[in-house]
């Protein structure tokens, strides 16, 4: 436990190597996946989340419903063949996995990310190159998970959309833009905020099927290698490396809870 506090994971079995070294390679690639996949969540989520909650009781929500739901119970590993058949073997339009081509070379690394990196480079190629195969995987991962976010959003903003203060702000005379954007929508996504984050610990120790089944070279992939290599004095620390991004995520969502949300904050009753 002391070496796990100081930072001292051991020596990996299999290849030699110090396992906070191999951590630190893989654990980047994981989280600019997984960061990419945050951010068409949240846009997906919200803006449909929105769209079913304004027309409540509509064929619109009642599709956008379906949709979300068919999403949220589609089996990680079946989403992630079918997207490779469709997108990839069928109308060849996105690369079936790796982070980017092999003729490319890939720019110093900085903060780890692939694509960040290259920008900081200033190598369009290799910026390219990386978002062309991020696409595919991140968008998955996102198609899978972000139904979620679109019942949480639908939920809130109804709630907020019949409550007493947006009556009466349509009493007064606002727009109904300026009710729904200033009222409905600001209102309502307080929830979807902090839910993002807790999603973010979700997304992290949930890219396990995702990364292998699309060659993505991240802690996910790393992971299933160990546990099919029975190498588990690697997977002892990356199991720690994934309870610790579930545990953040969480302390982060209550702070933005309580930031968003004055109604909840330390001494606001007083």
């Amino acid at each position: 436990l002391k070496d796990y506090l100081t930072g001292n994971l051991g020596t990996d079995p299999v290849t030699g190597r110090q396992i906070s070294s191999e951590i630190a390679y893989y654990l980047p690639n994981t989280l600019e996946l997984v960061l990419a996949a945050l951010v068409v969540i949240v846009l997906v989520g919200v803006s449909l989340g929105y769209v079913s909650a304004m027309n409540f009781g509509s064929k619109k929500d009642t599709a956008i419903r379906i949709f979300y739901l068919v999403s949220w119970v589609t089996p990680t590993y079946l989403g992630a063949i079918l997207a490779i058949l469709v997108f990839s073997d069928y109308l060849h339009i996105l690369p079936s996995g790796g982070m980017y081509s092999p003729v490319i070379n890939a720019p110093p690394p900085v903060t780890g990310l692939f694509v960040l990196d290259s920008l900081i480079a200033g190598n369009l190629r290799a910026f390219a190159s990386g978002m062309y195969h991020l696409a595919l995987p991140a968008l998955t991962l996102a198609f899978l998970n972000f139904g979620i976010i679109t019942r949480v959003a639908r939920s809130s903003i109804l709630e907020v959309r019949w409550s007493p203060h947006v009556k009466s702000a349509a009493a007064k005379g606002l727009s109904e833009r300026a009710i729904n954007m200033r009222h409905v929508l600001r209102n309502g996504l307080i929830d979807v905020n902090t839910l993002s984050a807790v999603m973010f610990g979700w997304l992290l120790a949930g890219t396990v099927v995702v990364e292998q089944i699309f060659s993505w070279p991240g802690i996910g992939q790393f992971t299933y290698t160990v546990i099919a290599s029975d190498d588990y004095p690697v997977l002892v620390p990356v199991v720690l490396v994934f309870t610790a991004g579930v545990i953040l995520a969480n302390f982060v969502a209550d702070v933005l809870y309580s930031v968003l949300d004055p109604r909840i904050r330390l001494g606001g009753a007083r």
